[in-house]
């Protein structure tokens, strides 16, 4: 008897833990170049769909899954959600970055380059702190103390992270931007033009995986 197998297909990023989203960049790093046993490993960690499964399904199926898995919204339009809840608290955004803490900032810092990679969740939990006082677009959260529990933000969606990761990609952007503009009216070498656009073009690689997915 030929058995039915329900699959929950993921169509936006609210669908998505970053703990998922992080063992499939892992796993995707082992099969570059090979188109199918990437999707193959999106189906897996995505829809929980076993490798050893793929092969029972009907052609039609599998061009179906992959079809709702390239819905996915484009990461860079999701806002910065200023509050989010974990485990009934509520947490808030770091208010004032120009005002972060020099133990928040050091923390922060620690790190080479700010991805979404197994460091993002400690950032995350740098950045996000329990609110201690709201009062209409103004809000207060606690100090931070250092060595927080960041695991309980692997679990947040993809969307929360994204928003936060544009909202520094966009920043950086801005600054690129005012300072070529500066260098510009200043007449400087023109090679700093170049040199700032290849910049952008590395911030730009760094989200190509849902470009990937919409390829496949």
């Amino acid at each position: 008897m030929k058995q039915t197998k329900t699959l929950t297909v993921p169509t936006q990023w609210s669908d998505v833990s970053l703990q998922s989203y992080i063992r499939l960049q892992e796993e995707l790093k082992n099969h570059i170049g090979d188109e199918i046993a990437q999707t193959h490993c999106t189906l897996y960690h995505l829809c929980g769909l076993e490798p050893d499964s793929i092969k029972d399904i009907s052609v039609q199926s599998y061009a179906r899954l992959k079809a709702k898995l390239s819905l996915f919204e484009t990461p860079e339009t999701l806002p910065l959600q200023n509050f989010i809840h974990i485990g009934g608290v509520e947490y808030g955004f770091e208010p004032n970055l120009s005002q972060m803490s020099y133990g928040a900032y050091a923390d922060i810092s620690q790190w080479d380059t700010i991805q979404i990679d197994n460091n993002w969740a400690k950032i995350m939990s740098i950045l996000y702190r329990p609110v201690v006082k709201k009062k209409g677009d103004l809000w207060e959260i606690e100090p931070y103390k250092g060595g927080g529990d960041w695991k309980p933000f692997l679990e947040l969606s993809m969307d929360v992270h994204w928003g936060v990761w544009f909202f520094f990609v966009h920043l950086q952007m801005d600054l690129l931007k005012d300072t070529l503009k500066s260098l510009t009216e200043m007449e400087t070498n023109p090679n700093i033009k170049r040199i700032l656009e290849r910049s952008g073009k590395v911030i730009q690689q760094s989200w190509n995986w849902p470009e990937e997915i919409s390829k496949g």
